[in-house]
């Protein structure tokens, strides 16, 4: 199973404008195993989350990174949570790294 076929299984599934997203935000990381998905997921939320702050007056228009960063996170940490034991880690990882942009 790939990080792709994990997010398809989802339920309930995102609408398919912000699927699409999803999908585009994560590119060719989407073929990659599963096990990965915790880290494939913040790294593309992390990704979009810094070209948004980037942007010289982001608006409207990023609406929709902002909703794909904000699901990205969520399945990040979802994932993480099949592996509980390093959970802790991940969840801490997560908010050191998106904290991180908001102050760069």
């Amino acid at each position: 199973m790939t990080v792709g076929d994990w997010l398809r299984d989802k339920n309930p599934a995102p609408p398919a404008r912000l699927a699409a997203r999803i999908e585009t935000a994560l590119g060719a990381r989407n073929a990659e195993p599963a096990s990965n998905a915790a880290i494939v997921c913040l790294d593309a939320c992390e990704t979009l989350l810094a070209d948004v702050a980037a942007r010289p007056s982001p608006g409207r228009e990023s609406a929709l990174d902002l909703l794909a960063a904000d699901a990205l996170a969520t399945y990040a940490l979802e994932a993480a949570a099949e592996s509980p034991a390093a959970l802790e880690a991940r969840a801490h990882e997560a908010m050191t790294r998106l904290s991180a942009i908001a102050g760069g």
